[in-house]
């Protein structure tokens, strides 16, 4: 955030050096033997400025002002006609995706350069690239061998489809069904490493941000009607969400980290919390898992995920609407499912259960006889 004007120019000029290397080999094949550490340099150099415009406006400008992201654009381009070995063009490739993506980031007048240098070749080029998540097979090889920056580009190509104005084709089904074996069973092995978030030392680790992603995925996947059936079944999945948000509400409470409540709202520009929405996403992931699935709701039940949800609606600034999700989770695990509403019930009546909480949820606890009810006080439910 400190780096001088002339470390950019330096970098600028090593990319632009190298950019010549590249254009030479397009124009005569020879000399694409000898591009091997031209590549390098220029994945380094799409590296260093992705990672100075992370959240910063004065590197993004200094970057813009420069004329950097023609220069980006005008070699991302020049990939097209080189005819390399494809894992270290990609490698290039996908950097250069992310730096035209930082310096973009919440900086209007970087957007405008990359419209006007980028419309409409480089779009039409990614347009392409959606053919990429036709073929599973081709997915679940590559993401293996990715790095977890990669990774994330990925798994974020994979939310634009399911979130985009077109909904899945029936002929997108079943390949996404295949994506979400891959992204669930990716979760369950690894969302553990979230926890690393906790250690100051680790507040950025990358293996830790991939499985953040994957939980953003899983949320949009299970909020698609055609693959939810298929997550609400998946081996191991609901345990492990319910598991790690109960491990994340610990961590949370006992010291202070970057999963503890933020009851205030922060500075402006302020988002250095990269965990941010991730209890809000795990709740929201357990509401779709037990949308109209009785087992599901018995098992939340039988793994003391209720008090543990209830416990978590609080105002949190690191984890927006996390109050809704925890009402849109409350009822779907109490949607005609007797044994769930009765231990609500039971839990206002034993003070266990804010009674000021259950009515900001749309829920009251009426007493017919020697039973307890919990009954709806909204006639709509979120949806």
């Amino acid at each position: 955030e400190t780096a001088p004007r002339t470390i950019f120019q330096r970098v600028l000029d090593i990319l632009k050096k190298s950019s010549h290397a590249v254009e030479l080999a397009c124009r005569d094949p020879s000399q694409v033997e000898h591009l091997a550490s031209s590549l390098q340099l220029i994945t380094e150099c799409f590296r260093c400025l992705r990672n100075a415009c992370v959240e910063c406006a004065a590197n993004q400008n200094a970057i813009r002002n420069l004329d950097t992201i023609g220069v980006a654009v005008d070699l991302v381009l020049l990939f097209r006609e080189l005819r390399v070995e494809p894992d270290s063009l990609l490698t290039a490739f996908r950097c250069g995706l992310q730096f035209l993506g930082n310096v973009a980031s919440r900086n209007e007048d970087s957007q405008a350069i990359v419209w006007v240098h980028a419309f409409p070749e480089l779009f039409m080029f990614l347009i392409i690239t959606d053919h990429f998540l036709k073929s599973p097979e081709l997915v679940q090889a590559m993401y293996a061998k990715l790095s977890n920056q990669e990774r994330v580009t990925l798994l974020d190509l994979m939310i634009a489809k399911l979130v985009g104005d077109e909904p899945l084709t029936k002929d997108d089904v079943p390949v996404f069904l295949r994506h979400a074996e891959l992204i669930a069973s990716s979760f369950v092995d690894q969302c553990r490493t979230v926890l690393k978030l906790t250690s100051e030392q680790h507040t950025e680790d990358e293996e830790a941000l991939a499985t953040i992603r994957l939980l953003d995925v899983l949320c949009e996947m299970t909020a698609n009607t055609e693959l939810l059936g298929y997550l609400q079944g998946f081996p191991g999945l609901l345990e492990r969400v319910v598991d790690l948000l109960r491990l994340i509400h610990v961590a949370g409470k006992d010291t202070t980290n970057i999963f503890s409540t933020s009851g205030c709202i922060k500075a402006e520009g302020d988002i250095s919390n990269m965990a941010e929405g991730f209890k809000s996403h795990l709740i929201r992931l357990i509401g779709n898992l037990c949308y109209k699935n009785k087992d599901n709701q018995d098992k939340v039940n039988e793994l003391d995920g209720i008090p543990l949800i209830l416990d978590s609606c609080n105002i949190d600034d690191s984890n927006p609407f996390l109050t809704q999700w925890v009402v849109y989770a409350v009822r779907n695990l109490t949607e005609d499912n007797s044994q769930n509403q009765d231990l609500i019930a039971k839990m206002e009546e034993q003070g266990l259960a804010d009674t000021s909480l259950l009515k900001k949820m749309g829920f009251e606890v009426e007493k017919r006889g020697e039973k307890l009810i919990l009954k709806s006080t909204c006639d709509n439910p979120p949806p």
